[in-house]
Order: structure tokens, then C-alpha cells, then sequence
């Protein structure tokens, strides 16, 4: 478990960009029980959580058609909600950083670590935006 002080930044700026941070398995079920589309960024201390992941999610909201809610765990940390949240993604393998967007309760997008390491916010942001474009 990560020091509080250590992340309470890195969820904040989520947070600060309109992300609410879900901390039960409860907090999870209810927002991907809402209709409409939900986006879970599966937030992380490591560096392309920070470089990329994040910023790139972030940007993504600039897009024409957004998510109707945005979420956030945070892996590592609340241990409670991600691995409820994981259990949404399957059949995709735990993964952190990872973005997932759900649609009436059904992922219909993932990106995991390997789709994120080596990729630039700009490009996470595309992609984020092409499966808004589709889905939302």
C-alpha cells in the first residue's frame, strides 16, 4: 500500500479533471450500473501512469463526444475497488495503468499497460477519442 501523501496527487489530478475516485466494490457496481457510457481509468504510480495514461485521458475529453461518467481506482491503493473494477474487464488480465470504457454497463473498450507504455498521451488520447466517436 502507497503512502497517502504519495498519491493523493496523482488521484487529484483525475479528480480536478472531473474523474470521481470510487473506493468500494460498492462505489464501482453503482457507476457501472448507470446507462449511458462510463469510463474507469485504473490509475497507477508508475511512470506511464504519470507520463502518459492520465494526461492522455485527460485529454481525451477534448473530443467531440465524451464518456457520461468518469471514474477512477487506484491500483495498489484501494484495493477494494480495483479488483472489483478488474472484474468488469474481463477477459482482460489485471493491468495498471489501464483505461476502460463501458457502455450501459458493458466494456466495449480497453486499454491496457501494453497499450499505454511507449505511447504518447496524445496518441492514448486519439484512441480514447476514435472509441468515443463509436460508442458514446
Amino acid at each position: 500500500m502507497y503512502p497517502e501523501e504519495l498519491v493523493k496527487p496523482m488521484r487529484n489530478q483525475l479528480i480536478d479533471a472531473g474523474f470521481d475516485a470510487l473506493y468500494t466494490a460498492n462505489d464501482v457496481d453503482k457507476a457501472l450500473a448507470k446507462e449511458g457510457t462510463t469510463l474507469v481509468m485504473v490509475n497507477s504510480v508508475c511512470g506511464c501512469a504519470a507520463g502518459t495514461a492520465r494526461p492522455g485521458a485527460i485529454a481525451s475529453l477534448g473530443a467531440d463526444k465524451t464518456p457520461d461518467n468518469l471514474t477512477t481506482v487506484f491500483a495498489g491503493v484501494e484495493r477494494e475497488s480495483t479488483q472489483k473494477a478488474r472484474e468488469y474487464m474481463i477477459p482482460f488480465p489485471p493491468s495498471s495503468p489501464a483505461i476502460a470504457l463501458f457502455k450501459d454497463g458493458n466494456l466495449v473498450h480497453m486499454l491496457e499497460r501494453h497499450h499505454i507504455e511507449g505511447r504518447s498521451a496524445q496518441m492514448i488520447a486519439q484512441n480514447l477519442a476514435a472509441a468515443y466517436e463509436e460508442h458514446c
